[in-house]
């Protein structure tokens, strides 16, 4: 994240992006339409228009670095992006950044359901071992848009590979093969997931807030309850040896996804300084 990036171009933020090699990198600016801040963001292959945990970040190094003012407690920012405003709630006790969970800049929405057997051969595992019970492989979105594949078991999820050449493939469906990948827990934890986004220039991510943000409102609606408030724990990053928790939320009302949210802790891991030519 850089906390001041004006004066950057767009392509010097994703030559930066490249650099890093994180799986998104932010870049704030003032504020375009009144609200507490703009936000880019770029994975290391390209600009995308919303993503979970870099706003997370964003705002907890932004309130860590006391550029939001004083917290008491909790504050509510908004950032402007290019999905839509994204407010992100933080939550301080004892002078420390406890959580952030922001909500979705969009409403759930539904794009194309794709052939078991592709998808299946895009991440490596057999057609049968996808379930379709609730779903079948789908795009749905939330500001960001994702392929959702329900997994049969956690054994199924570990040995999930990229194949390039499927997820080539997924491409002549004009859909981005960003795959999101999950099973169904109860071990502490309510859903186990991985995300394969390899022509993003993420081979994997370890925690990927705007699908799993995605997740709880495409889980609320498949819940056969019209009205109600749900929540699952996530772990995601566990096979790659970089596990996350996140916690994801929605609401219903009247049979309808109305609110998607998704959040957790942060810790900063580093900081430093860009000089540029």
């Amino acid at each position: 994240m850089l906390p001041q990036a004006i004066g950057l171009s767009t392509q010097q933020m994703q030559q930066i992006a490249r650099e890093f090699n994180f799986s998104e990198t932010t870049f704030v600016f003032p504020s375009k339409a009144g609200h507490t801040r703009h936000v880019r963001i770029f994975t290391p292959a390209r600009e995308i228009p919303f993503a979970g945990h870099p706003n997370v970040g964003t705002a907890f190094v932004l309130a860590s670095a006391g550029e939001l003012g004083e917290i008491k407690s909790s504050l509510t920012v908004t950032f402007e992006e290019e999905a839509g405003l994204v407010s992100v709630t933080i939550l301080e006790s004892d002078g420390k950044i406890e959580s952030c969970e922001l909500t979705a800049p969009q409403s759930l929405s539904f794009g194309k359901t794709l052939p078991v057997e592709l998808v299946a051969a895009a991440i490596s595992v057999d057609p049968k071992e996808v379930v379709t019970k609730t779903h079948g492989p789908q795009v749905v979105s939330v500001g960001l848009p994702f392929i959702f594949v329900e997994l049969r078991d956690r054994s199924v999820l570990e040995r999930a590979r990229v194949n390039m050449s499927g997820f080539e493939a997924l491409t002549a469906q004009d859909v981005m093969p960003d795959v999101y990948l999950y099973i169904r827990a109860s071990d502490g934890f309510d859903i186990r997931a991985r995300m394969f986004a390899p022509l993003s220039g993420v081979p994997e991510d370890p925690a990927t807030g705007s699908a799993n943000c995605t997740l709880a409102g495409l889980l609320a609606h498949y819940n056969q309850d019209r009205n109600g408030s749900f929540s699952w724990r996530i772990a995601q990053g566990v096979e790659m040896g970089r596990p996350s928790t996140l916690i994801a939320r929605a609401e219903k009302k009247d049979g309808v996804v109305q609110i998607t949210r998704i959040g957790g802790a942060t810790i900063l891991v580093s900081e430093g300084t860009i000089y540029l030519d």
